[in-house]
């Protein structure tokens, strides 16, 4: 299935280009690069000088590329990619009850 605005949540974001617009930390607005790893809270991302830094999911706003740029609330991917897979089944299923 192609990644789009739409479902980018419930996608593995490993590959993607990424920036930070927002951070309850300071230091961490502006980062960008590329997502190298993804935890439960956390994003790994490989910066263009060669830095590695890890960024906590729940406190940020990121803007990934895929190629439009798409805004993410960082609480919404606070789950690992297999953990919001089953959320989004989940409530297709609920959804297909009624």
């Amino acid at each position: 299935m192609k990644i789009t605005p739409g479902n980018i949540i419930y996608h593995e974001l490993i590959g993607l280009k990424v920036e930070v617009i927002k951070s309850t930390d300071p230091t961490q607005v502006g980062v960008c690069g590329t997502v190298i790893d993804e935890t439960k809270n956390m994003l790994v991302i490989l910066e263009e000088s060669g830095r590695i830094k890890k960024i906590p999911k729940k406190n940020c706003s990121f803007k990934f590329y895929i190629p439009q740029a798409v805004i993410v609330n960082g609480k919404d991917i606070t789950y690992d990619p297999a953990e919001r897979l089953k959320r989004l089944q989940r409530r297709k299923v609920y959804v297909s009850r009624y």
